[in-house]
């Protein structure tokens, strides 16, 4: 899947725990009739994708989409893995 938009928010790769897990937090605005402000979230090497990103840009981001069961509850998130600027 893909989503396409302008980058609202870019944030600063944070590391979590001992072992080094990195993620970075993009959100893009749809253009569309009622514009929506997607959180995808890159981890791992991905977040070096983002690293030639500015916030501004028109974007294309490849996406999947994860969901997960805890303690009887129900999560799901967006979780990029290509990111194209359109020009």
């Amino acid at each position: 899947m893909n989503i396409k938009g302008i980058v609202k928010v870019l944030e600063d790769t944070q590391e979590i725990g001992e072992k080094g897990f990195k993620k970075r937090l993009i959100v893009v605005t749809t253009q569309e009739q009622y514009p929506q402000d997607i959180a995808i979230e890159f981890t791992g090497d991905k977040t070096n994708l983002l690293d030639e990103i500015a916030e501004g840009e028109t974007v294309d981001v490849s996406i999947n989409i994860r969901g997960r069961e805890y303690n009887g509850k129900y999560y799901t998130s967006i979780q990029g893995w290509k990111i194209d600027t359109i020009i």
